[in-house]
């Protein structure tokens, strides 16, 4: 008779599952505060503010200070690390500051994207090395969940097979060192909008994409109840030809979700993935309003 070696205790089910559907909770969503320094620097500089730790923490400072409020419609922020260790004027944290109004903080893990060698566009994601000390330490610190991308491009004959296990694995390890340590893993697969590929081509490398993710998740043995889906919608690339209504956008992404997502992950947060913040919105209102859904 076979035996399977226990993953996690029910106590660490428990609190993974609690922390994953109150960030998506009905009416709620997650705040991506988690520009790097170049990012924040394409936004300061035209308004002629100095890209520094300290401006950068004040604009954070000014995020997490807003009206209690938002804690009615954020589940979850995800911090830099620079921003997850910084305070406020007061010297309160500004993980303590989103909790206390009720906001989970989260902390992007990821180190950066490096070209997989011998393929045409791919690349994998890095940060594995040390993640598990990490996790521990941000664990301690309130972190409640984590955050963790891996980009894909649709090119003539790509993604390459090697792109998508390698990083549905390195998703999966992410994924396992972050449970380990009670931390809800946002897995992010991004299939970039560049290019100009119409909205089936995108459709049908999504879900060739999220199905290795969700093999090598449960390979890995990952508790998909204590687990986020973070990914793209469903759009064609910014150079195709072709217009899409969103409700086109909305029930194409929709049924990419009930293709491949497993009915136990308790939320899927789409990314905007360069679509403008008025599109990007528009769009997601047609993901929500697709019949579907229930």
């Amino acid at each position: 008779m076979p035996k399977f070696f226990q993953y996690l205790n029910r106590d660490q089910e428990e609190e993974l599952s609690r922390i994953a559907n109150q960030i998506v909770s009905d009416g709620k969503g997650i705040l991506a505060a988690d520009e790097d320094s170049d990012s924040m620097g394409r936004r300061f500089t035209p308004l002629g503010i100095d890209n520094t730790e300290e401006t950068r923490r004040l604009y954070r400072q000014m995020l997490v200070n807003t009206d209690k409020e938002i804690g009615k419609y954020l589940g979850g922020v995800i911090l830099t690390p620079e921003t997850f260790w910084q305070n406020d004027d007061n010297g309160v944290p500004l993980r303590r500051v989103l909790a206390d109004k009720g906001v989970l903080p989260g902390i992007n893990v990821d180190l950066g994207t490096v070209t997989l060698a011998g393929e045409q566009c791919d690349v994998t994601t890095q940060g594995l090395d040390g993640l598990d000390k990490k996790c521990s330490v941000y664990k301690k610190a309130g972190a409640c969940f984590a955050k963790w991308m891996c980009k894909l491009t649709i090119v003539e004959h790509g993604p390459s097979t090697l792109a998508l296990k390698e990083n549905a694995n390195v998703l999966a390890r992410y994924a396992s060192i972050c449970q380990q340590n009670g931390i809800v893993p946002i897995v992010e697969p991004a299939v970039l909008p560049d290019g100009s590929h119409d909205l089936e081509t995108c459709q049908k490398v999504t879900e060739q994409v999220w199905s290795f993710v969700y093999k090598a998740l449960m390979d890995h043995h990952i508790y998909l109840e204590g687990t986020l889906l973070k990914p793209n919608m469903i759009t064609a690339g910014q150079s195709c030809t072709k217009t899409y209504t969103p409700e086109q956008v909305g029930e194409a992404t929709l049924a990419s979700v009930q293709h491949c997502v497993p009915v136990a992950v308790p939320g899927v947060a789409f990314l905007s993935g360069g679509q403008s913040e008025l599109q990007s919105t528009i769009n997601l209102n047609a993901i929500n309003c697709a019949k579907g859904w229930h």
